[in-house]
């Protein structure tokens, strides 16, 4: 089978989809491997490490995605590429398929086989293929690296001859992969760490992290199946804001890392809890890309409020560490591919009784399958 690797649409994505380490596996399983040229050098790969892998480069990137039976993405194609691969083809990637319908529809036309990164179920087998916690737990970390760059104070706490310095103050407001990799971060690097979440079963592990669980009474609360928080009353986000308001004011840094699966982000911190906060603290708002958890966030830009507070909304945070963000969402796609490789027959297994392939597959044999996308579902 022959696998294309096309250099990502976006300038402002950084990672590849596969990286040399894990070409060497797909060759060694029998794959013949294409790599659009200069696919990876965002990432720094180059050209003549993925051939020293074991891949073919080449310019044509129309005639490579027509010729390919597996394509390997980050982010999302355009509708006119999505259309342009065979029949009977694989597009695996982040593909939206909450916002994108058009493209979910060009992918059932085309009769590809659409897998979504997203949707890769949370659960101990699929554990290894996981996407969405492999980015997300990079994102937390840079998220704490570039709030400490955009302070202008330094974390730990520092005794010197001319006097001590405080630790900075951290406040992590979202208990899920990023939210535990930015506790983690932000301690190791010397803050005093508080974090809040809306599932009480989180406690324990913030607190394993060395970090203080903020208790805001919201009543009954609970998480989703896949390990989600279920979205809140109207009166329970007015007691979370109110709960949160004093933490956010005595901070220097605040990460909000709030996310509803398929749904806009959760307005968390509003105008209100930001006027309270000192002049020159520093939030960083993880949710952009889908709305936001904080007011007056901007996508991939870094808005000044009145009082002074520095709000970070960059993208894909992840990117900032694009090499090792690569890597990991490579391996998640080779231990896709090898969970599902028939060694005898050379194809991949296709049985959508299956719980991942089932969880993740969009659109196959021009139909779209997923039960949660179908229309007349």
């Amino acid at each position: 089978m022959r696998v294309f690797v096309p250099r990502e649409r976006s300038e402002t994505e950084k990672r590849v989809s596969l990286i040399p380490e894990s070409v060497k596996r797909l060759v060694g399983l029998g794959f013949e491997v294409v790599i659009e040229s200069g696919a990876g050098s965002r990432s720094s790969f180059s050209d003549s490490d993925f051939e020293a892998a074991g891949a073919s480069v080449s310019a044509d990137r129309a005639a490579e995605l027509a010729a390919a039976d597996i394509v390997f993405r980050v982010g999302k194609p355009s509708l006119q590429e999505a259309s342009s691969q065979k029949s009977g083809s694989w597009s695996i990637g982040f593909l939206d398929p909450f916002n994108e319908t058009a493209l979910i529809e060009a992918f059932a036309k085309a009769g590809v086989t659409a897998v979504s990164m997203e949707m890769i179920p949370r659960t101990t087998l699929a554990q290894k293929m996981d996407g969405l916690s492999s980015q997300a737990n990079l994102a937390g970390y840079f998220a704490v690296i570039k709030a400490a760059e955009r302070l202008g104070k330094i974390l730990p706490m520092m005794m010197t001859p001319a006097g001590t310095l405080s630790p900075a103050r951290v406040f992590v407001i979202g208990v899920g992969v990023a939210g535990l990799q930015a506790i983690a971060t932000a301690k190791r690097l010397g803050a005093r760490v508080e974090a809040f979440d809306t599932r009480p079963v989180v406690e324990e592990q913030v607190k394993s992290l060395g970090a203080k669980f903020v208790k805001i009474d919201l009543g009954e609360m609970g998480q989703t199946d896949q390990g989600y928080a279920k979205e809140l009353t109207d009166e329970q986000k007015e007691k979370q804001k109110a709960g949160m308001a004093k933490v956010c004011g005595q901070s220097n840094i605040v990460i909000t890392t709030a996310k509803l699966f398929g749904r806009p982000a959760p307005r968390i911190v509003d105008g209100r809890m930001l006027s309270g906060m000192k002049n020159g603290s520093v939030v960083v708002d993880l949710a952009v890309e889908s709305g936001g958890n904080v007011e007056g966030s901007k996508l991939d830009e870094e808005v000044v409020t009145e009082n002074g507070v520095k709000i970070i909304g960059i993208g894909k945070l992840e990117c900032g560490v694009a090499s090792d963000a690569s890597q990991m969402y490579s391996a998640n796609l080779h231990n896709f591919i090898e969970h599902f490789w028939d060694k005898e027959s050379k194809t991949l297994k296709e049985d959508l009784e299956d719980e991942i392939l089932k969880g993740c597959i969009i659109t196959k044999g021009g139909a779209i399958v997923h039960e949660r996308f179908r229309k007349d579902s």
